[in-house]
């Protein structure tokens, strides 16, 4: 049996099947009689005792000294403090609560306590720690618990959606492939799942009556289907593929090192769109000439509280010092629509893609701003910094940021923690900044097309619903000529233009984007090379002549023919 599926990151994957479900029972807030309240504490007791044996039992199945061994002993000695269940049992009696809600109370304020240590490991705990209270309440509700840490054989995650918080969440190391019911191609769970190189498929409708967790099956990321226990012939021709696959990547591996231009000698900046410092210890793995979109949003996924000025200072030092004077550009917070976190506490908005999001979140929070200004302003000392700002689409927000950097620079003179020089952009993901973009460029040093989110507002579709991905692609006549007039207009300032949207990162369509003038493409890591290859076996005047033909065709269906056409 084969499901078919919508690919998002390709390659194919063998492994076991494991539906996902990462939320427990809804807790039960009221009010306990106080009849109840021995009996809860006996539950919560009895929780700890078994939950620390299942850690136990585990951890004798593991290498001393493996990366899942030291986190695993961690819960365990975190469980070993008898303080701990004594604070627990404490709020059970004092507020008359039940179990759940004091394990997520005393949890969450401990992983709040320890996000605030200067020692990057404890603060990285903080998340381990919200998890074990995850696993302890689905243990006092009966709830069967998933326990991801101590995945040992490659597994394909089945789930019916996944947040980038969730994905987060994920021990990559022992997970083969992902496969959900929802998303759309320049969803972020999507454009992570392409990051980490991990086969995905999304809007796949299998249902847990097909397949069971255990069951083998083949997540096929090149022809976008799901195989569930595949015959003898179609389990040998996946093999093949996937052999065929690997092979491909290792002649990739050849251009590594070689110069990103077209075969006539026109160079193309050829950067990567990051999230994380472990994603930017890999861009020498690839080739990549440094940072175009480093998504900050993300390093807060895990984190209950915003960090402070001196631990973004720290993270964004450590970042510089990776990079050794390579380009790196930082985007400000962009949260909002389907990047909901845990630290912000949002509100709930009928509709969030249009709503507080972007800059205008910032806006409404500047403490939140002004204290990633401060923190990105002094790392600047260390290295080049090119900041950039989202969902900005007149120049008046223009003049509030800069105003608002200026008082950052001064009270950090005040302070005398000094500070670097910037270069400063905005990404252009909205109709209304390519109309507006002509006032603001005098004020920029370079411009990122975001095309993700150019072409959801300029289409007036979800990007996150499956039901528009085919209707409504990535690339159509109507966003080549706003991501054309928006590289035009760049071009008369003389302003370097990047483009950072996932289109950057088909193969296919990156050598219409140098055709029509872009001066750089950042891409994730894992299709890096596969763009480069493009852009070698092009030439500039090949480039030039395609955007010159793209331009005159004014249908979908006729574009996707064209481009296809030319790639085969």
């Amino acid at each position: 049996m084969s499901i078919k599926g919508i690919v998002v990151s390709s390659g194919v994957a063998f492994g076991q099947a494991l539906h996902l479900n990462l939320h427990h029972e809804k807790i039960d807030y009221r009010r306990l009689p106080t009849a109840q309240i021995a009996d809860e504490q006996r539950k919560l007791t009895q929780a700890f005792k078994k939950q620390k044996c299942h850690l136990e039992e585990g951890l004798a199945k593991l290498e001393v000294g493996s990366d899942h061994y030291d986190l695993i002993e961690a819960d365990i000695l975190f469980l070993d403090d008898e303080s701990l269940l004594e604070l627990v049992l404490a709020e059970v009696e004092q507020l008359q609560i039940n179990a759940a809600v004091a394990i997520e109370r005393v949890f969450a304020l401990q992983a709040s306590e320890l996000e605030q240590l200067d020692d990057p490991y404890l603060a990285n705990r903080a998340q381990d720690v919200l998890c074990l209270a995850s696993r302890l309440i689905a243990r006092l509700s009966g709830a069967q618990h998933l326990d991801l840490s101590q995945m040992t054989q490659p597994t394909i995650i089945l789930a019916h959606d996944l947040t980038p918080a969730e994905f987060a969440m994920l021990p990559l190391e022992h997970i083969a492939g992902l496969v959900l019911n929802t998303g759309g191609l320049t969803s972020h769970t999507a454009i992570l799942a392409r990051s980490a190189g991990l086969p995905a498929l999304l809007s796949c409708q299998f249902t847990r009556a097909q397949i069971h967790n255990g069951d083998d099956v083949v997540l096929n990321g090149i022809d976008g289907e799901l195989h569930l226990k595949p015959s003898a012939k179609t389990f040998k021709k996946l093999t093949e593929l996937r052999q065929q696959d690997e092979a491909h990547k290792q002649q990739l591996l050849l251009l590594k090192d070689l110069p990103t231009q077209t075969l006539d000698g026109h160079s193309v900046g050829l950067l990567a769109n990051v999230g994380s410092l472990n994603e930017i210890s890999h861009l020498t793995d690839v080739g990549a000439e440094g940072i175009g979109l480093f998504r900050t949003e993300f390093m807060l996924m895990n984190t209950t509280t915003i960090p402070s000025e001196k631990i973004q200072y720290h993270f964004y030092c450590d970042a510089l010092h990776l990079m050794d004077g390579k380009p790196f550009t930082i985007r400000t917070l962009d949260v909002g629509a389907d990047k909901e976190l845990p630290c912000l506490n949002p509100a709930c908005e009928d509709n969030p893609a249009l709503g507080v999001r972007g800059i205008r979140y910032t806006f409404a929070h500047p403490e939140i701003l002004t204290t990633q200004l401060k923190a990105i302003l002094r790392a600047a000392n260390h290295g080049p910094i090119r900041l950039m700002f989202p969902m900005l689409n007149q120049v008046e927000e223009l003049d509030t940021l800069f105003e608002l950097i200026e008082l950052c620079k001064v009270s950090l003179n005040e302070q005398e923690k000094g500070f670097g020089q910037l270069s400063y952009g905005i990404v252009v993901e909205t109709p209304a900044a390519v109309i507006n973009l002509e006032s603001m460029l005098p004020r920029l040093d370079f411009i990122s097309i975001g095309t993700n989110d150019l072409t959801q507002y300029a289409m007036a579709a979800d990007r996150t619903n499956p039901q528009l991905t085919r209707d409504y692609p990535s690339l159509s006549p109507a966003i080549l000529t706003l991501i054309q007039m928006t590289i035009d207009s760049a071009k008369k300032h003389n302003v370097k233009v990047s483009l950072c949207g996932e289109l950057a990162s088909d193969p296919i369509v990156a050598p219409l984007l140098v055709g029509m003038g872009i001066d750089e493409l950042s891409v994730n890591l894992a299709s890096l090379l596969e763009v480069k290859s493009a852009i070698r076996a092009s030439s500039h005047q090949a480039c030039l002549a395609m955007a010159q033909h793209a331009h005159k065709l004014k249908r979908i269906e006729e574009l996707n023919l064209y481009l296809t056409g030319l790639s085969l």
